[in-house]
């Protein structure tokens, strides 16, 4: 049985987790590179620059400029494909991952922090409204 987890608690694992990727020894990615990585690593391929624009719904060039990141950092490399040679396939890389075993490392073990907190009453997580701020000022 899968335990339900709170929109606040998945919000605040993802924060834990970009924190711990920005402070670690290691790629710093961006947001469209992380997608594009973990479309290419969680997703079944084979994967071409075309095909990753069309379900990330972002252009080519984006596509093209984030997958020359990741193969700076050797987390994908990009192949011809020898049944089409206009096209070019995605690969995976050992580096990438090991990667990905490091980021679920780190979530797994922010989860393991969230999931111990205890859960704060809704209206604690609601910013004040403009009225309330003034007041308390």
């Amino acid at each position: 049985m899968a335990v339900q987890t709170h929109p606040d608690q998945l919000v605040a694992i993802l924060r834990d987790t970009v924190v711990a990727l920005v402070r670690r020894d290691g790629p710093d990615l961006s947001a469209r590179q992380l997608g594009v990585f973990l479309t290419v690593y969680l997703t079944d391929g084979p994967h071409t620059v075309r095909g990753l624009a069309a379900e990330l719904n972002v252009s080519k060039p984006a596509i093209t400029r984030a997958l020359d990141r990741l193969g700076e950092l050797d987390l994908a490399r990009r192949k011809v494909d020898p049944m089409d040679r206009r096209s070019v396939i995605v690969q995976r890389t050992l580096k990438g991952t090991a990667f990905l075993r490091d980021m679920r490392q780190i979530m797994s073990e922010a989860e393991g922090l969230v999931s111990s907190m205890p859960e704060a009453p809704e209206a604690a997580n609601a910013e004040p409204s403009r009225a309330e701020g003034r007041k308390a000022g």
